[in-house]
């Protein structure tokens, strides 16, 4: 008997991700909505794609050094991916963080060993101001000697990660992607796939969504929302108008609610992203002609939100 090849390291297992159908959330004109499953990475998140992508090519142009330490400011997801990466590679990682954001996710970071510098939120939930806090925070732990900032709102290195994600969302598909839909929170992951896709299909149709109480990429006001890692409050240097054909807003209640039912009916649990995702891949659907494809994502797992899961 030949005995299986042993995976190196954690690491390895970052990628390569299902892609299912929906079965009883489906349109009525006979669209098919796929999604890709990112709670099957090691933390449950898309975020551990763009993590390994940020510190790889640090490490590769000397920016990061050995000895040195990582700093981020993040919601939750791309800290407890970037603490697995720091944990597996030997470097120390900080955090600025809130209290906005879900307990499981600080408490994740925290046992994978990295050190949260966690800051007040308004009411629990996330603004503009929040966001400029953290991001200012992490600047000045960032001028330490020995320190790398990530800066995920501006790194340009974490796109090949989702050119990656493309290519397999297309293989996946057999070639059959009429459109893609995906929350902003950065911008990378949709820009990113968005631009994979395109090189495979130019016509392919790419919607982005926001927090309908904070819609600042399609014109509105800043706001309050409480949907994790997404919804800046500004429009987040990643994003260009070229990247969406269009924009669907969702609002908190209406992504909470439909992450339970795919919990519920599809037995797919994510967090409110990915619930909005759905709504705004549903609504998409409506104006595409019969049997079109649209594909969108399940950012993260649920069991990330059970503190905030009604």
């Amino acid at each position: 008997m030949v005995a299986a090849a042993l995976t190196p390291d954690i690491l390895h297992r970052i990628g390569n991700t299902p892609l299912i159908p929906l079965r009883r959330i489906d349109p009525a004109n006979g669209c098919r909505i796929l999604l890709k499953l990112e709670s099957e990475n090691p933390t449950g998140s898309m975020k551990d794609r763009m993590a390994l992508a940020m510190v790889e090519a640090a490490e590769a142009d000397g920016r990061l050094k050995r000895g040195g330490f990582v700093v981020e400011y993040t919601g939750g997801s791309t800290g407890v991916s970037l603490a697995l990466v720091c944990a597996v590679k030997g470097y120390p990682l900080r955090i600025v963080t809130s209290d906005a954001f879900a307990r499981e996710k600080l408490q994740h970071m925290r046992a994978l060993g990295a050190n949260l510098e966690v800051l007040r939120s308004e009411s629990g939930g996330m603004t503009e101001r929040l966001t400029r806090d953290m991001v200012e925070a992490a600047r000045v732990i960032a001028q330490e000697p020995g320190s790398f900032l990530t800066d995920q709102l501006r790194n340009t290195d974490q796109l090949a990660a989702y050119h990656r994600l493309a290519d397999e969302i297309w293989t996946q598909a057999g070639g059959r992607v009429d459109a893609f839909v995906q929350f902003v929170g950065t911008a990378a992951s949709l820009r990113g796939t968005a631009e994979g896709l395109r090189r495979r299909n130019g016509r392919v149709r790419v919607a982005a969504v926001e927090p309908a109480e904070s819609a600042v990429l399609s014109g509105g006001k800043t706001g309050t929302h409480r949907i994790d890692g997404v919804g800046a409050g500004f429009v987040v240097p990643l994003w260009t108008s070229e990247i969406a054909d269009e924009i669907e807003r969702v609002s908190t209640d209406e992504a909470a609610a439909m992450s339970l039912r795919l919990a519920r009916e599809e037995g797919l649990f994510g967090g409110t992203s990915t619930g909005g995702n759905v709504v705004a891949a549903l609504r998409l659907a409506e104006r595409l002609e019969p049997g079109s494809t649209i594909v969108t994502i399940l950012c993260d797992t649920g069991m990330k939100y059970l503190s905030k899961t009604a």
